[in-house]
């Protein structure tokens, strides 16, 4: 399964990714690609133009890199991902630019943020967070302004 997003320009895709390098990562990842299933324990962002030229890797951070989206201004892009955590559940807001560089972390939760979306001028984002549940599993929509 793959999420892919516009640019808000319309120029670009961004997506992410599997890309098993060991003979043995390749085969899990074949029998459960013909499952329609992958692991996402090892995902990273790719970036294109809208004609698929200019393919190049976005993050090689390890672990899950997912729920990519452009910042209105389209040169920026924020994303969920667990690569700083101690264990895989940990989910934290990212921000990096569209050339891979000046990543930023944004959000500092100790469970699962993710699902991150701006509004159109770019001043609202929207996420989906499993903080302030009570301890319970339920995964809430926080809303917040965006200041660059």
């Amino acid at each position: 399964m793959m999420e892919v997003l516009f640019s808000p320009d319309g120029t670009k895709l961004i997506f992410r990714a599997s890309r098993p390098k060991t003979p043995e990562d390749v085969k899990v990842y074949k029998e459960l690609l013909a499952l329609n299933q992958v692991m996402p324990t090892s995902m990273e962002l790719y970036i294109c133009n809208v004609d698929g030229s200019g393919l190049r890797q976005l993050t090689n951070l390890g672990k899950a890199n997912w729920a990519p989206y452009f910042l209105h201004r389209g040169d920026k892009v924020i994303f969920s991902s667990n690569y700083a955590a101690p264990r895989g559940y940990q989910f934290n807001l990212y921000t990096i630019n569209i050339d891979g560089s000046g990543l930023e972390q944004i959000t500092f939760d100790k469970t699962f943020d993710s699902f991150p979306m701006f509004s159109y001028d770019g001043k609202k984002i929207i996420f989906a967070s499993n903080r302030n549940n009570g301890g319970t599993r339920d995964t809430n929509l926080f809303m917040a302004d965006w200041v660059d």
